[in-house]
């Protein structure tokens, strides 16, 4: 059986209610963004009530990175065989149903299954999302359009989980971090079924699911996302470690050998070698490891050195949240004017800049206005590269293999994330080495100093998605390289 293409031609499908489609794909992005967020101001309350220790609290976390990241492929090739609506109808009832049980839990084992089966919706939510926008809008500014309302919604998820964290933990309990996504997803999932409209399957007959591909990559990357979460607990040379990090790569090389010779693969590998969806995943790994750990270390930073409430530290994310969205609206207008090589530099400049102030200043920031002038900065700059980043993912990808191109970009998204997280928590912890026994003003200056190298270390992969995109072809290369092979 031929493999499919991996170009791109279909006409987009007409759409009958545009923007109340546009709402529900946003509303999507906005509820795993939220989700991602909402839970870490609340960490402390559901600790003490449930007498959970610190292994435990990391695996409220965990236990859903872990479920997102190792699901996600799996989530984009069902999109793209079973029909992306269908996908996001499962996917969004899965996720209510995931928090409104976790909102009862009353055991930390009943607590972490349900934040693994939050992770399992959005894994199958997510690739379904932006592979509708992918197929459903036309490339150019009706594309760049929809990718700057669903950026909207995910900078806009981001803060208000940091935000609504902390009101809700602190005036309702930690229950309702959960619950509260409840009238979010249900309800979209309804609205799915008349306002999105039935996105063609592959027929029954010719439906071939990769069972041994889909196991081997969703055991390996769960594996692999498993072992950079817990290396820095268990110790990066323990056994259990390298044992987990050996079975990680030993299912990912199976995985490979299976896609080489499987006659309707998962991923077909010749996706991996279009430059877009390359440049795509490269960057989204490093925008994980400098932006998407801000919200963890200067939530810290906010509480354990400044003193501040769970609904303060949410308070401090509004002004980079509001300014991110003018990030991104600006990356819509250069998207059609200059490209995305444009807009992903400009973006990747100012994101570094900013991480730069804000490590600068960190320490002697007694307020908050002394991080004022590099969130702003490095907001604009996030808006910029978030946009850019997803635009690149569906170029040169056939409408078929809209969903698992997008699983690939964010499993590496994922991979980003835990592993960041997991070498900058180490850099933070370094100056706490030996500090027991010390003051709790000594104790405060070393969490401080910590936390600024954390942001040094942050600013590292910027400037290494900098020189990607540097290297990154101009347009008027790209489309002369294009007409040469034609």
């Amino acid at each position: 059986m031929p493999r499919e293409s991996v170009s791109s031609s279909a006409a987009p499908t007409v759409l009958r209610h545009p923007r109340a489609a546009l709402a529900l794909l946003s509303l999507a992005q906005l509820l795993i963004a939220l989700d991602a967020t909402i839970v870490f101001v609340a960490l402390d309350a559901m600790g003490k009530q449930l007498q959970l220790d610190a292994r435990h609290l990391q695996w409220v976390i965990s236990s859903y990175s872990v479920a997102f990241g190792g699901c996600l492929l799996l989530g984009g090739r069902c999109a793209d065989l079973l029909g992306q609506r269908r996908m996001y109808v499962a996917a969004m009832a899965l996720f209510g149903l995931a928090s409104w049980a976790g909102g009862f839990a009353a055991e930390a084992w009943q607590l972490v299954a349900a934040r693994a089966g939050q992770g399992v919706g959005a894994a199958l939510l997510f690739p379904a999302t932006l592979s509708m926008i992918n197929t459903l809008y036309a490339a150019g500014a009706a594309r760049n359009r929809a990718l700057a309302v669903w950026s909207m919604a995910s900078a806009a998820g981001l803060a208000a989980g940091a935000l609504l964290g902390g009101v809700l933990t602190e005036t309702l309990g930690w229950h309702w971090v959960l619950w509260v996504l409840v009238p979010i997803a249900w309800p979209c999932a309804v609205a799915a079924l008349r306002y999105l409209p039935a996105m063609p399957s592959v027929p029954r007959a010719r439906r071939r699911f990769d069972v041994a591909g889909c196991v081997s990559v969703t055991v390996g990357s769960s594996l692999l996302v498993a072992a950079l979460v817990q290396g820095p607990q268990w110790g990066w040379t323990d056994w259990r470690t390298a044992t987990v990090l050996l079975l990680a790569i030993l299912a990912l090389a199976a995985f490979v050998a299976i896609e080489k010779r499987v006659a309707a693969p998962l991923m077909p590998l010749a996706m991996l070698r279009v430059r877009g969806l390359q440049t795509a995943m490269l960057l989204a790994m490093l925008f994980m490891g400098s932006y998407g750990v801000q919200y963890y270390f200067l939530g810290l930073y906010f509480q354990q050195v400044l003193g501040w409430s769970p609904m303060q530290a949410g308070l401090a994310f509004v002004l980079p949240t509001i300014v991110c969205t003018v990030g991104i609206r600006l990356a819509e207008r250069g998207l059609v004017r200059h490209g995305a090589r444009s807009v992903l530099l400009a973006g990747w400049v100012a994101g570094l800049l900013g991480m730069v102030w804000t490590a600068a200043v960190l320490p002697q920031a007694a307020n908050y206005w002394w991080l004022v002038p590099g969130f702003v900065v490095m907001s604009i700059g996030q808006g910029a590269s978030w946009t850019g980043m997803w635009v690149l993912v569906g170029e040169g990808i056939a409408p078929g293999q809209q969903g698992v191109a997008s699983g690939v970009a964010a499993t590496a998204q994922q991979v980003g994330a835990a592993l960041g997280l997991a070498v900058l928590v180490m850099v933070a912890a370094a100056p706490l080495a030996g500090l027991h026994d010390a003051g709790e003003q000594a104790w405060r200056q070393a969490n401080a100093q910590g936390l600024q190298y954390a942001e040094w270390g942050a600013a590292l992969p910027a400037l290494l998605a900098l020189l990607v995109c540097a290297a990154m072809a101009r347009p008027e290369r790209a489309a002369a390289r294009v007409a040469a092979s034609a």
